[in-house]
């Protein structure tokens, strides 16, 4: 699950993501209105977490464009405004909940659980290339009738690879969507991840769809999909 938190204030900010990182959430931050909207527009997040106070366009404008554009996805409003007034006008705007600072982080990331189970967008189809199979809605994992245990961690990488299937992805990519894109990632961890999918999706099932391109990134392979139960 990705989630873009628009907040100028850099200390909750990186709370929220260490604290969202540690749930197996990727997150993406933008310190400003016109960033966030940018960024909710180019890339696809199961939430928006998004203050209202901010410098470029305020949060009641960057959501009041956002549904203008047709966008659907969850908007939670987080800020110092507390008054039922200004709640009311960031819902009046089309934001699905509203929390004021401060706040539980316990109750705030509750709040981001209840807007991934109500989300309007339709359900994720699973993925699937030969005998392996992904459901992004249930974060199971299955290798013809072998469920599959995965880290949250795995599973994210596992699921971007999927729905790349056939394309050469590079290590900055990955890094980009799987990890924090705030943070440096090693690319020795990258090739530390992609080892611990490959013994549980590959290895002991005699497969080898997850490939190397050497220097240039990984490969997972575009097979024809095999029907459950076959």
């Amino acid at each position: 699950m990705k989630i873009l938190v628009v907040e100028d204030e850099h200390v909750i900010a990186d709370a929220v993501t260490r604290g969202l990182g540690a749930e197996g959430f990727t997150t993406r931050i933008a310190d400003n209105g016109v960033d966030g909207l940018w960024l909710a527009q180019q890339e696809e997040f199961d939430v928006v977490v998004l203050d209202i106070m901010l410098p470029g366009l305020n949060g009641y404008e960057v959501c009041r464009q956002l549904r203008a554009s047709g966008s659907l996805v969850p908007i939670l409003m987080l800020t110092a405004k507390d008054g039922e007034y200004d709640e009311a006008d960031a819902l009046d705007l089309g934001a699905d909940d509203y929390l004021s600072k401060p706040f539980s982080y316990v109750v705030l990331l509750a709040r981001i659980r209840a807007l991934l189970r109500r989300a309007p967008a339709p359900r994720d189809p699973v993925l699937a290339t030969g005998d392996l199979r992904l459901d992004p809605a249930t974060a199971q994992c299955w290798r013809g009738e072998v469920q599959i245990e995965l880290t949250a961690r795995e599973f994210a990488l596992a699921e971007f690879l999927l729905r790349r299937k056939g394309q050469l992805v590079s290590k900055n990519t990955i890094a980009e969507h799987v990890w924090d894109a705030e943070l440096d990632v090693d690319s020795n961890v990258i090739e530390v991840y992609i080892g611990y999918l490959r013994r549980k999706l590959d290895r002991p099932f005699g497969r080898d769809d997850i490939q190397t391109v050497r220097g240039l990134g990984y490969r997972l392979q575009d097979r024809p999909t095999i029907a459950e139960g076959m």
